[in-house]
């Protein structure tokens, strides 16, 4: 079966696009250029990293060794081959960037959260020479996750009953109903079922490991007595790396060791995790957790779970009433862990990065940090000082605040919305149609263009691209006149187009953002007469109401096709310079 979408997770799988691209050229008899043309439009490249860093590199030696054999195969110059996954093709001294080729052959790329696509258009914007950020071709379709694999029998039992047994194999609009008339004995007692259980788990695997190390039966059988099923309890599992900040919670220790000993409103704490054997840091940061839960007035109240793996991390996500995460912002990218409490009513208190960041608002949960992107090292125990104030002064009072009944009302309140609103919102069945709806179809359709007939349409590309990237450096400007008429004012530029038909671009008025908040302002300037005497030259004009100074905006020349992403697959750009000539009406 012919495959219309090619789908890369991550710049590791650049090469199936080259040889989609190749297989294309065999099976129709077509030059390497027209099959990558006809492929890309069809690849969708979902990056998943915040920082160039992380990028996959290769050194010019190992790629000359093995690709040039391979750059044959194609039809294509060794060189042509490299220049693919360089920022600059022509710098021979870059090294290969496995992201930079899988950004050159698909004609769609998305993050994998709103602030992960703002921070990828930063990373990507060296392949759009000149061109604004915010206008860097890759969008966002936050992640997702498979709530049947996370939620515990218990959570099943009250969503089975509340929202049927199909309820994630559809749309989740009306699920968000349902939940919320949940009573309030129905959440607590759940949630109580859920918690028990995960205190059981902790101690029977507990027990089993102190078992498997020698350990005395005393040292046993206190592991069998550790925890309390009725207590707060906090979650914290995830690799131990640097810019995760494992022991933020560790930052003073003293006053932890104080909140999870105080008698009227205890606290207990669950903690996996692992390290890369390579990460020496990491491993320093589980041995002063492993330090820290074997003190004498800590042991009762902390477990650290060793062997850290996917059964561990669906016991934890079922049973916690807190999950904590404390990355440093904007290195989560999105991160799913905080994702698969929801359904089992846990609430989040996490760093304001990845899904957290796009959904955070204060009846749902708790949030780290101020929102914004911090280097000093000073701001680590700013953070931790805001953790250890909102556990304080928010989190467990709020947990203990009970009514006659023993139930806490204002935090089954914030189980209930959190489970209502982002529980199904975060699940799969969301980020699938997203995917399907706003990457796949128009993909699909993209590629059946270009394919079809003898891939005619990505002929007439090749070509197109060909002709104007000769002639584009002789584009030249002239004057920009500025006029006010009436309550509009009118922008008149001169344009030069060398030998480019004036059909191959388009010009427009570009204003930026006012803030973050807001989107660029751009408007297509229409071609009016030529200019006497010149050869190709046209004035372009538009008409708008502004409440901004002219300076603000600024003419371009960009170049268009009806059947071409811009900037995705052309990434010529030229900007007007020069002096605006005001006219007398005009009122500055």
């Amino acid at each position: 079966m012919p495959v219309s979408i090619c789908h890369l997770n991550e710049g590791h799988a650049a090469f199936a696009a080259i040889e989609r691209a190749r297989f294309f050229k065999e099976k129709n008899k077509v030059d390497f250029w027209d099959a990558l043309w006809a492929t890309r439009a069809g690849n969708v490249f979902t990056t998943h990293t915040p920082i160039a860093a992380a990028f996959d590199t290769f050194s010019l030696e190992l790629l000359s060794k093995y690709g040039q054999r391979y750059a044959n195969s194609l039809g294509i110059d060794g060189d042509e081959l490299l220049a693919l996954g360089r920022e600059n093709p022509n710098n021979g001294q870059e090294p290969f960037n496995m992201a930079y080729l899988a950004a050159r052959l698909c004609a769609r790329i998305n993050g994998v959260s709103q602030l992960h696509g703002e921070v990828s258009r930063r990373l990507f914007q060296p392949l759009y020479p000149c061109w604004p950020v915010q206008e860097v071709p890759v969008t966002h379709i936050t992640n997702g996750v498979h709530v049947p694999s996370w939620d515990s029998p218990h959570a099943d039992r009250i969503w089975t009953e509340n929202c049927g047994k199909k309820r994630w194999l559809g749309t989740e609009e009306s699920l968000c109903d349902a939940i919320m008339q949940l009573s309030d004995q129905d959440i607590w007692q759940f949630k109580g079922n859920a918690r028990a259980d995960l205190v059981a788990y902790v101690r029977g695997r507990l027990a089993r490991h102190l078992g498997q190390r020698g350990e005395d039966g005393e040292s046993i059988q206190v592991a069998k007595s550790v925890l309390d099923s009725n207590v707060l309890t906090l979650g914290f599992a995830r690799r131990f790396t640097e810019y995760k900040r494992p022991n933020l919670l560790l930052h003073d220790a003293e006053k932890l060791a104080r909140l999870l000993n105080d008698s009227e409103k205890p606290v207990q704490l669950i903690i996996a995790g692992k390290a890369h054997p390579d990460d020496r840091l990491g491993k320093r940061y589980i041995k002063q957790w492993a330090d820290f839960i074997h003190r004498d007035n800590v042991r009762q109240h902390a477990v650290f779970l060793e062997d850290y793996d996917i059964g561990v991390a669906q016991e934890l996500v079922q049973g916690v009433d807190v999950w904590i995460n404390t990355p440093r912002r904007p290195w989560e990218a999105c991160g799913t862990s905080g994702m698969k409490v929801l359904v089992n009513g846990g609430i989040n208190l996490s760093e304001l990065d990845g899904w957290w960041a796009e959904v955070y608002e204060p009846e749902l949960g708790w949030a780290l940090g101020d929102g914004q992107e911090h280097s000093e090292p000073e701001w680590d125990t700013t953070t931790a000082q805001q953790l250890y104030r909102l556990l304080e002064e928010e989190l467990i009072p709020e947990f203990y605040r009970r009514d006659e009944a023993g139930l806490p009302r204002q935090w089954i309140q914030r189980m209930r919305l959190s489970m209502a609103k982002l529980a199904p919102h975060f699940s799969s069945n969301r980020m699938l149609r997203e995917y399907v709806e706003k990457l796949y179809i128009p993909a699909q359709r993209d590629y059946k263009n270009r394919a079809e007939s003898g891939a005619e349409c990505a002929k007439a590309l090749v070509r197109w691209q060909a002709r104007i990237h000769i002639y584009w450096q002789n584009i030249h400007w002239g004057n920009l006149r500025v006029v006010q008429l009436g309550e509009l004012t009118q922008f008149e530029v001169q344009l030069y187009l060398a030998d480019i038909s004036p059909q191959d671009v388009q010009i427009h008025l570009f204003a930026d953002a006012p803030d973050d908040k807001q989107q660029p302002l751009l408007v297509e300037m229409q071609r009016g007469d030529s200019i006497a005497g010149s050869s190709n030259g046209f004035m372009y004009t538009t008409s708008l109401k502004i409440n901004r100074p002219v300076d603000h905006f600024t003419p371009r020349v960009v170049a268009y096709h009806t059947d071409a992403k811009v900037p995705a697959e052309s990434n010529l750009i030229n900007w007007w310079s020069g002096e605006r000539q005001l006219s007398d009406e005009l009122a500055l």
